[in-house]
């Protein structure tokens, strides 16, 4: 008995909680359409992500043709997004990208698709190993936003976001090659040469200007050695002298010592 009447309190409490949200707000399916989108959009500006993210499903749902429809799901996007639920930001501004290629806000998509991936992909500064699940995972959203940052840029150059991509394009491009550097250094800690020689090499072959390629270089030389292979060890160390001859390797043969040398990753300062 004693559960049965805790229970009810809760329910009244939360009925009382539920009512108070939207005590003394209009009802939105009575609304016209610019009232409605206004309505969402001060939300939104008031950071009311949740009553923005109700309003602006409303008129998508009462208004399915027209511009502020179209409005209305790229705020729906940001509001979701705000509101730390990626999976339906990226859901709704993804759907929008696909319905409306030619939008004359389509940069801002992009941009907003590139951003949600961008922080949702966790941290670069944990050390990770190859084979650690959400590690691939989150690899793959930096990709993803490396793809929709680089499209941005690419087809919109003189875009207000474009410069703010280029910036988190370069972070993203640092950290992919640290992932890579971290797990080749891990193969070479536990003598997997040929393993920790191929992840050096993707990192030589696709981000020739992240920092990262002299470690590559580096991690490349020693894999060579181990393996016995004289000839393209000098060639990798050769290459290391010319490009980055103050390299921790040069003078110090046994980097990476057997602690992690994972660098932490600055923390990206632009805005979101």
């Amino acid at each position: 008995m004693r559960v049965i009447k805790l229970f009810c309190i809760a329910a009244l409490v939360f009925g009382l909680a539920s009512c108070s949200v939207f005590k003394g707000r209009p009802d939105l399916n009575k609304m016209e359409v610019g009232e409605l989108y206004n309505t969402a959009h001060s939300d939104l500006q008031n950071g009311s992500y949740v009553n923005a993210t109700r309003a602006y499903k409303r008129l998508i749902a009462r208004f399915p043709y027209g511009k502020y429809n179209q409005e209305a799901q790229i705020e729906l996007a940001y509001a979701q997004y705000k509101d730390g639920k990626p999976d339906d930001a990226y859901s709704t501004i993804n759907r929008f990208i696909k319905t409306y290629p030619a939008h004359k806000h389509i940069a801002y998509a992009y941009y907003l698709r590139g951003l949600i991936n961008f922080n949702r992909s966790g941290h670069f500064a944990q050390e990770i190993f190859g084979r650690d699940a959400r590690a691939r995972h989150d690899q793959g959203y930096r990709l993803e936003s490396f793809d929709d940052f680089s499209k941005l840029t690419r087809r919109y150059p003189d875009s207000k976001y474009a410069a703010d991509a280029r910036q988190r394009m370069i972070y993203l491009r640092n950290g992919l090659a640290q992932f890579e550097i971290n797990v080749a250094e891990y193969y070479l800690r536990t003598r997997a040469y040929i393993a920790a020689a191929h992840r050096a090499k993707y990192v030589i072959q696709h981000y020739q200007q992240a920092p990262q390629t002299g470690d590559a270089l580096a991690i490349l030389t020693r894999c060579y050695k181990s393996l016995k292979m004289p000839k393209l060890a000098k060639q990798s160390l050769d290459v290391l002298k010319l490009n980055y001859p103050e390299h921790p390797y040069l003078s110090d043969p046994d980097w990476p010592h057997s602690a992690s040398t994972l660098r932490r990753m600055i923390p990206f300062s632009g805005h979101h």
